[in-house]
């Protein structure tokens, strides 16, 4: 029996630890693969205020140590539902169950595909979701990024730094990424844009990954692009399915909820890139984890 059961160790997950436990709370992290969640990934962290640069991985392991030392309990068991008992909640893993007060859904979103055939089967072998994870084995070769928000422009730029060509194939004619790094990236002799494009089909061999169509919005004309290795970075979706019988979902699948973080259920709360929200950065998860963690303490404290 927990006071407070969390569910995700990303930077929201680990900042509701942190603040819960300071609190005098009992918590327990649940976490279904690794913590740090999509920020691990990033190769380096120029936003975060009073932090110049660290990468995406030193920042969640900071984090990570930090709730352990304070005295959260994390495990890595993957959590399948939810029910509720009373006023205790029942949170079934895949390994066993655990009671708690209060409940926070911080499971952040995962990586969207592109949708296309054999996508799943060339995923390592060509295709990536992950620049920094990858990109090392693309040295010197030609490589494409898919996406136009701070993530694509992001890996584009990690891998220019590696590989001998880099295209960047956008669905608009404008990014959504920061017009700074954009602009940065311009600068780059081995970057190339593909704006108002598509990438409608992928080309592979018994090798894996050898080329991408794709097709402008604008004239339909097709053209293969030969490429050794294709990153997706196209955005995120959340996997809120196992909670929609206790909380209220929005159409994307987001957790519904304003900035009191409060869901339809007494005593269950939500945070970071999981829930309904117009701006998804690291401040705002680590924000939510906060705000998320005092609305717990201050309902188990009401009981």
């Amino acid at each position: 029996m927990y006071d407070i059961i969390i569910v995700g160790a990303g930077t929201a997950g680990l900042s509701a630890a942190i603040y819960t436990v300071r609190a005098g709370k009992s918590v327990l992290v649940l976490e279904a693969s690794a913590y740090g969640g999509q920020i691990i990934n990033t190769p380096d962290i120029e936003n975060y205020p009073g932090i110049a640069h660290i990468s995406g991985f030193d920042f969640a392991t900071g984090l990570y140590n930090q709730a352990k030392d304070l005295g959260a309990e994390i495990k890595f068991e993957k959590v399948v539902g939810i029910e509720t008992d009373g006023s205790e909640k029942v949170i079934k893993t895949s390994q066993r169950e655990y009671r708690a007060k209060a409940v926070i859904l911080a499971t952040g979103a995962r990586n969207r595909s592109l949708g296309l055939p054999d996508e799943k089967e060339l995923v390592g072998k060509g295709i990536s979701y992950c620049a920094t994870c990858d990109g090392m084995f693309y040295r010197n070769r030609v490589v494409a990024v898919s996406g136009g928000g701070n993530t694509a422009i992001e890996d584009a730029q990690f891998l220019s730094n590696y590989c001998a060509k880099v295209y960047v194939v956008h669905r608009r004619d404008k990014f959504r990424a920061d017009q700074k790094e954009v602009e940065r990236l311009k600068a780059k002799d081995n970057v190339e844009f593909i704006l108002n494009s598509n990438i409608t089909k992928l080309i592979s061999d018994d090798m894996g990954l050898t080329a991408i169509e794709v097709t402008d919005k604008n004239s339909n004309d097709v053209k293969n692009i030969e490429v050794s290795g294709l990153f997706v970075a196209i955005g995120q979706a959340p996997d809120n399915s196992s909670f929609e019988n206790l909380v209220k979902l929005d159409e994307k699948g987001y957790i519904e909820a304003g900035e009191d973080l409060k869901t339809g259920t007494d005593g269950i709360y939500t945070a970071g890139d999981c829930r309904t929200k117009s701006v998804r950065q690291l401040t705002t998860a680590a924000s939510d984890g906060a705000v998320a963690a005092l609305a717990a303490c201050g309902y188990i404290d009401s009981l």
